[in-house]
């Protein structure tokens, strides 16, 4: 029988997603006939580290963590017969902010099931910009980089330095959407090969024998129109045999399981 694992959704309490319940969540899950399903919301951003996207909404705050941790447990006792629900966290690496995080992870990681380690920020020129915000602001970032293919470089140095950070014990197995750059590739085209890059991610992944987070969000993005990696760079992984653990990254119940057949022909079609 098809094992299927869904290993990146979010809750209501992602401030910049909708209000469905977690199990709204769980029952859409278990009508697309999953048997695995993680909770991996924002957590908190580090203290001291100020969000700088428009409306701080980014991820949720330190006050609502006790909750969170409660109320998806309850839900994990509630449809144990049916399916696996576990407690996770996407999680923020910020360069200068590891201390942090590893403080967090100590504190809260005995409690993650299944957790995930993600770069949405990056600081150019002394700024921070989230990176996936929007077209406008990615417009601006390659400005403050120099040219789109220095961003590029920029992101990719990043997602190196999470793999590699001293984050502790709790540290997340698996790596976020590696591909995060290529969001607005339809508004900002790539005319350049950022494979070397891609390769030396994925290197890095293997030798530390790290999982990869096959985000299909991108196929739901209007300048992106594929996975987070996308189909050559998973098959690379593949080929490595990096474990691919399939995203919907969904945040409305609607998406959980959406466009898993991408992620089933790749890992089981040929």
């Amino acid at each position: 029988m098809l094992y299927k694992k869904d290993g990146h959704v979010h809750t209501p309490y992602c401030p910049h997603g909708t209000k469905d319940t977690l199990d709204m969540y769980i029952e859409q899950a278990i009508n697309e006939g999953f048997n695995s399903l993680t909770f991996t919301e924002h957590a908190p951003l580090p203290e001291g580290f100020i969000d700088p996207t428009p409306m701080k909404d980014s991820a949720m705050s330190y006050n609502e963590m006790e909750s969170y941790i409660e109320d998806i447990q309850a839900v994990k006792e509630k449809y144990k017969k049916d399916i696996q629900i576990q407690v996770g966290l996407e999680i923020d690496y910020i360069m200068e902010y590891e201390q942090e995080i590893r403080d967090f992870l100590n504190q809260y990681g005995k409690y993650l099931d299944d957790s995930i380690l993600s770069v949405h920020f990056l600081k150019i020129n002394n700024s921070y910009y989230c990176m996936d915000y929007d077209e406008k602001t990615f417009g601006k970032m390659i400005d403050e980089a120099g040219s789109l293919f220095d961003l590029h470089e920029l992101y990719y140095k990043e997602v190196l330095r999470s793999i590699y950070s001293k984050l502790g014990r709790y540290k997340p197995k698996r790596i976020g959407h590696i591909t995060l750059a290529n969001k607005f590739q339809k508004r900002y085209p790539i005319t350049f090969s950022n494979m070397n890059m891609i390769e030396e991610v994925l290197e890095s992944m293997k030798e530390l024998n790290l999982e990869l987070d096959y985000n299909v969000a991108g196929l739901r993005k209007e300048y992106c129109g594929e996975t987070y990696p996308p189909e050559e760079v998973a098959k690379l992984a593949k080929k490595q045999k990096i474990p691919l653990i399939y995203g919907s990254d969904a945040h409305s119940a609607r998406d959980v399981g959406k466009n898993y057949t991408h992620y089933d022909l790749l890992t089981n079609g040929e």
